[in-house]
C-alpha cells in the first residue's frame, strides 16, 4: 500500500469544490464554490488555477476541454474531476478533520457546532 498523500487546507477546499460540483466543475464554478467554502476569506482565481495544476501533476485531478459553447464565439471550458487518488486523499483528510473535531468537542465538553460557540 502506498503512502497516503497529505493535502494542504486549500487543496482540501479545492477538491471539495470539485466533488460538490460534479459534472459542472470548471474554472469559474470551482472558484465560486471555493470562495463559498472559504468565507469570509477572499480567494483569487489564480490561486485556484495554480492549485488545480499542481493537483493534476500529482494525479489527484484530471482535466479536459469541452467543445466550444454553442453561442456565437463561444469558448471551450476546462472541466475537472477527481481521480481515485484525489478521492482517497480527500477521504483521509475528511476523516482526520472529523477526529480533530471530536477531540475538540471532547476537550470542551460541548458540540463545537452549537450556536454561540467559537
Amino acid at each position: 500500500m502506498s503512502e497516503p498523500i497529505s493535502l494542504g487546507q486549500f487543496e482540501q477546499v479545492v477538491l471539495t469544490a470539485i466533488l460538490s460540483l460534479g459534472e459542472d466543475a470548471y474554472g469559474v464554478t470551482i472558484h465560486s464554490r471555493v470562495e463559498e467554502l472559504s468565507r469570509p476569506k477572499r480567494v483569487v482565481m489564480g490561486a485556484v488555477y495554480a492549485t488545480l495544476d499542481r493537483m493534476a501533476d500529482k494525479g489527484l485531478v484530471r482535466s479536459w476541454m469541452s467543445d466550444p459553447r454553442p453561442e456565437r464565439g463561444g469558448r471551450s471550458r476546462r472541466y475537472y474531476r477527481l481521480e481515485p487518488a484525489g478521492e482517497q486523499a480527500l477521504r483521509e483528510a475528511a476523516l482526520a478533520a472529523r477526529r480533530l473535531c471530536d477531540a475538540v468537542e471532547q476537550s470542551w465538553g460541548t458540540d463545537i457546532w452549537e450556536p454561540g460557540r467559537g
